[in-house]
């Protein structure tokens, strides 16, 4: 089981601002915020975080990792649609368009930090 995942940043600030608005389409809210660190959880559950944006703890660069991907599972396909379009919208980059793919359906963005991030969702429930 994955207790919680953490993707790192070189400007807390900007990622910040960019996770705010795009983690509200999947439900999730920022919770915790301090100087090294934001993270998020649903609305649902506010005292679960399960998503954190980070400076390195070693004070290097944060870089991501080649092969690394996050994958959020959503609801709907419209809600694929909207995260893909809302990511690339406030700067995110392109890494695949909304679309079938194995069977299900997926989209994919790379964050201001190069971080990969995925929704996907079933599509035979």
């Amino acid at each position: 089981m994955i207790g919680f995942v953490m993707v790192g940043t070189n400007d807390l600030d900007k990622a910040i601002k960019f996770y705010d608005i795009l983690l509200e389409v999947i439900d999730l809210k920022r919770t915790v915020t301090n100087e090294k660190y934001a993270g998020y959880s649903s609305k649902q559950k506010s005292k679960d975080i399960e998503f954190y944006i980070t400076k390195p703890a070693n004070k290097l660069m944060a870089t991501y990792g080649n092969g690394t991907q996050i994958s959020f599972i959503v609801e709907s396909k419209e809600i694929v649609d909207k995260f893909y379009n809302l990511g690339i919208k406030i700067g995110g980059k392109d890494e695949g368009s909304p679309g079938v793919r194995s069977s299900d359906y997926y989209c994919y963005i790379r964050d201001l930090d190069g971080n990969k991030i995925c929704t996907f969702t079933k599509l035979n429930n």
